[in-house]
């Protein structure tokens, strides 16, 4: 259990389904990775992320010794970041949400200043009620996971390349195990699914503060930019379970995810329908307990698969 000092709930009114865990979930799944990266992987990696244009910035004012650290727990923001900047264009269709057109699944390198919303989730269906089911759209992030692990092996790919893909893998493989990025619920009042619980409303006692479902799972570790409060609230997570950790299929990730959701997430007091559902604080807890659980497991897994790429 994390203690509770380090457990900061926050009600935020409004979430995009591109959005998963928030900047300290992404840098606490980076700082459990750096930690089991071997020296060889840093260094690689180190190289890389210098590429990313972003990565003076990422390194302004930090100690000389912990760039390469900061700079890995400040790149797995990246992907969230470009979302706000204006030097990227959001495309896709439903607000970005969904691929569009053949541009969609390129995999060019910096030059591509697409926002890419799309490839943050994979919309895997179910229903509690027999709601018509409708199947994920291509490409998501299962298939950009696959995709861009090929190209770290590569070696008919550019370092630069590397770099982009490297930038989205750290995002990715945090995000796929956000339970909501993993699912859409249908049902009665959602025909067209729940956009991973962006369309289920919560709140708590005395609800005075609605937030969407997704928004509470994204936020329920903690809200914080800061990398220290990162890396000090990663130790806090139990360690990953070595035989879960050793799973490198991004299909079992999501398929984990996918059950976690429908066991852990849409439970009472979430019913079906848009609520909003009143939170105990049971579920609270609880929801606490999978998500140090599912980022624990992020990390281990994102280090091995960086560590077999740069092997």
């Amino acid at each position: 259990m994390i203690p509770p000092l380090l457990i900061i709930l926050a009600v935020i009114g409004s979430s995009s389904h591109a959005a998963a865990w928030n900047d300290l979930g992404h840098m606490m799944v980076s700082a459990i990775a750096y930690e089991q990266l071997t020296p060889e992987t840093r260094q690689k990696v180190t190289t890389l992320l210098k590429l990313n244009p972003k990565h003076a910035t990422w390194v302004a004012n930090v100690p000389e010794d912990e760039k390469p650290r900061i700079a890995f727990l400040r790149a797995s923001r990246w992907a969230d970041d470009i979302k706000l900047d204006p030097a990227y264009e959001q495309d896709g269709s439903q607000n970005g949400n969904r691929p569009s057109g053949r541009e969609s699944a390129r995999n060019v390198g910096y030059e591509d200043r697409l926002q890419h919303k799309y490839w943050h989730f994979i919309d895997l269906p179910f229903s509690p009620d027999r709601t018509a089911l409708v199947g994920p759209s291509s490409p998501n992030a299962q298939t950009q996971i696959a995709l861009f692990r090929h190209t770290l092996t590569s070696t008919a790919s550019s370092d630069s390349l590397k770099s982009y893909d490297l930038v989205w893998l750290i995002h990715l493989v945090a995000d796929v195990h956000q339970p909501l990025h993993a699912v859409s619920r249908f049902d009665k009042a959602h025909m067209n699914g729940d956009d991973g619980g962006n369309g289920v409303m919560v709140c708590s006692p005395p609800c005075t503060a609605k937030e969407r479902l997704h928004a509470f799972w994204d936020t329920v570790l903690g809200v914080s930019m800061d990398t220290t409060t990162a890396i000090e609230t990663a130790k806090q997570l139990p360690a990953a379970d070595p035989q879960l950790a050793a799973i490198s299929d991004e299909r079992v990730w999501i398929q984990e995810s996918f059950e976690a959701a429908q066991m852990h997430v849409y439970v009472s007091p979430i019913g079906i329908g848009v609520g909003p559902f009143e939170l105990t604080d049971s579920y609270k807890a609880a929801a606490q307990h999978v998500a140090g659980q599912r980022m624990a497991l992020a990390g281990t897994r994102l280090a091995n698969m960086l560590n077999d790429a740069f092997r």
